[in-house]
């Protein structure tokens, strides 16, 4: 996958990192050359030197070719103008934008973006979920982390301990994806039995997760 990404400060340095530990072909743009040549010697990718909000840079970035273009930028007025250049102009699939204001991805999503991230709005949800799921693990978040996929183990003293998962009164909003046993992880079914020290792997939305935590008696 040819991933641009547009902002070379602590966010698009890592996401860079990331990427490129997924083995994708990744380039950065940058404005500041200072910066540009601390992320030449840290990174392993193309740096572009220039702004994303001008069309001979984006061009230069090859952003034609892109399969996702990731505008992270401190400002949410470039982001915008850049997203809707890839967007527009070089027809790239997949567009994200970071929204460093949470009041700016509405408008960010609607004028250009694919999709608009604030990463306030993700910490502020996945701060909320740690507090009223205590016992369960989130292990990613979904949505703009209006959902999420949760780990529960059930405790040795369940009471469901036997029951087939059709007998299970779930919560509206949850679906139970995996069940792992030990080193053995089934895909379930209505009839997929469940024991003491499983964990349940489910998909949640919102407050849900907090009401699995009662059905599974956790």
């Amino acid at each position: 996958m040819k991933i641009i990404i547009m902002g070379g400060g602590k966010l698009g340095f890592h996401l860079a990192m990331n990427m490129l530990e997924r083995k994708y072909d990744v380039r950065l743009i940058e404005r500041d050359r200072i910066k540009c040549k601390r992320l030449a010697n840290n990174l392993d990718v193309e740096i572009i030197h220039g702004d994303g909000t001008e069309l001979d840079v984006l061009e230069n970035a090859n952003t034609r070719d892109a399969d996702c273009f990731i505008a992270v930028t401190g400002t949410d007025q470039d982001n915008l103008v850049a997203c809707q250049l890839a967007k527009r102009e070089f027809h790239v699939k997949k567009v994200i934008a970071r929204a460093n204001n949470p009041r700016n991805m509405k408008a960010l999503h609607t004028l250009g973006a694919d999709i608009a991230v604030s990463s306030t709005e993700i910490i502020t949800r996945l701060i909320e979920q740690e507090v009223d799921v205590a016992e369960m693990h989130l292990l990613a978040t979904l949505n703009k982390g209006r959902a999420g996929i949760c780990a529960i183990t059930l405790p040795e003293n369940t009471a469901l301990d036997g029951k087939m998962l059709k007998d299970l009164v779930l919560p509206k909003g949850s679906l139970i994806i995996s069940v792992v046993r030990g080193e053995n992880m089934v895909i379930p079914n209505g009839f997929t039995v469940i024991h003491a020290g499983d964990e349940i792997v489910a998909v949640c939305e919102g407050q849900s997760q907090k009401q699995l935590m009662r059905a599974l008696g956790a």
